[in-house]
């Protein structure tokens, strides 16, 4: 978060601070305090920063959001900010109250509050800018299939640590879940477990951050809650015999009648590496096959360009364009894409014997194999379409397997070389 300095505050100078991919804040010369904080979505607003506590250097330091630049100018900010200063030093704290009183507000209306200025990145270098829109779907969703019946009605100053203890609990037993049909060929599914609620948790943790940053709270108790929050980052993938257990069960299916739309979105899971819905939502025009590549108009990072294999490129070639629609795959009735994939996956997954695998599992085993073959991980997140390294990440350890073996057999080869051969390892009895 970038800080910044500058001489008294004037309106050319608020006019002219232009936006960064931090957030960052200009300092009043004049007045100790007093600035204007800029975000990266260009939003201008008037701060004033306090110690409550006696006012020392140890005391806990506040931030008093005034108003947005342009609903106050330059003075009525400074003087609503000596207000704010002189209270503080009369042992008040404005900010506080404030927080106290916005604390009444119902999670579930912080939903509504968080739908209207919050979904947005919250950490990176692009932190502060809006979700894609398809992120932002799914972000709302579990918010609403997990958040708002378990916790809508508490107030954000009432809820603690052990309520997000106890609402993790309950979302991992599957308290949340559900299928209802809410229209025609429509269904609602929601699915506990320990990965439903690790993505929930986070979600609280944003709307949380989000309440802190309007001043609405001054905590964040999933911070310290004895909750598992993040993935585990040694991920699901197959071996070769499970693949080719995977291609029998597909054969088989095929034989046997399936859905050939289903089944050759399934193969296209596996080998292009794609997200489950980039497959099934995919249109022609997203399509370069004399090139070979997908050109995807928006995913989970935005636009993105992935590289295609030539098993790939012949299961494209070999399907035929439907008049009317622009989906690689459109639904047998209205204009959607096709979404029959459901149904097969569990056939696919009994056949196969696999029965913790999940379409996204096929992308963890392109990411796998990709850095297993000794491909660097810049190009393995090429073929993934990841845009930031650290997500790719997670198969470097994949990617030493085949190295430490190669260092093994050429220091083998050295170590004889300079009389000291290395000893095997008896078997063990």
């Amino acid at each position: 978060m970038g800080i910044k300095s500058t001489t008294r505050l004037s309106k050319p100078i608020c006019d002219n601070a232009a936006a960064s991919e931090e957030q960052y804040e200009l300092w009043d010369s004049e007045l100790a305090g007093f600035g204007l904080r800029i975000m990266p979505s260009g939003t201008k607003s008037f701060i004033v920063r306090y110690r409550i506590d006696g006012g020392g250097r140890t005391a806990k330091r506040r931030t008093f959001t005034i108003g947005r630049f342009g609903q106050f100018t330059v003075e009525q900010a400074r003087k609503k900010a000596k207000a704010v200063l002189g209270a503080a030093a009369n042992g008040e704290d404005p900010g506080g109250e404030r927080i106290a009183k916005r604390g009444e507000m119902l999670m579930s209306e912080l939903r509504k509050l968080y739908e209207e200025r919050g979904c947005v990145i919250q950490r990176g270098k692009k932190i502060g800018r809006p979700m894609q829109p398809l992120t932002k779907q799914y972000t709302l969703a579990r918010i609403d299939h997990h958040i708002v019946p378990l916790l809508g009605r508490k107030r954000l100053g009432d809820i603690r640590i052990p309520d997000v203890e106890q609402f993790a609990k309950d979302v991992t037993a599957g308290k949340t879940a559900k299928d209802e049909k809410v229209g025609p060929r429509k269904r609602i599914i929601v699915r506990g477990g320990e990965g439903a609620a690790r993505k929930a948790l986070r979600d609280l943790s944003a709307m949380f951050s989000f309440a802190m940053r309007y001043e609405l709270i001054d905590r964040n108790p999933v911070d310290k809650a004895a909750v598992r929050k993040t993935d585990n980052q040694n991920e699901r993938y197959l071996s070769v015999e499970e693949v080719q257990r995977l291609g029998e069960a597909f054969n088989q299916l095929e034989a046997e009648g399936a859905n050939p739309k289903a089944i050759a979105i399934s193969r296209l899971w596996a080998l292009t590496g794609c997200r489950r819905n980039e497959i099934a939502e995919l249109t022609w025009s997203e399509v370069d096959l004399e090139r070979g590549f997908l050109i995807l108009r928006s995913t989970k990072t935005g636009r993105s360009v992935r590289p295609l294999g030539m098993a790939a490129v012949e299961i494209l070639r070999s399907i035929a364009k439907q008049d009317g629609s622009d989906f690689v795959f459109p639904s047998t009735t209205g204009e959607s894409f096709y979404q029959g994939t459901k149904k097969i996956w569990p056939r696919v997954k009994t056949l196969a014997e696999l029965p913790d695998v999940t379409p996204h599992t096929l992308r963890h085993t392109m990411g796998s194999t990709s850095t297993s073959a000794g491909q660097a991980l810049a190009l393995t997140g090429a073929i993934l379409g990841h845009k930031n390294p650290r997500s790719t990440q997670i198969y470097a350890h994949v990617q030493m397997g085949p190295a430490k073996r190669a260092a093994e057999r050429s220091s083998g080869r050295i170590a004889a070389a300079l009389g000291r051969p290395v000893r095997k390892k008896s078997a063990r009895r």
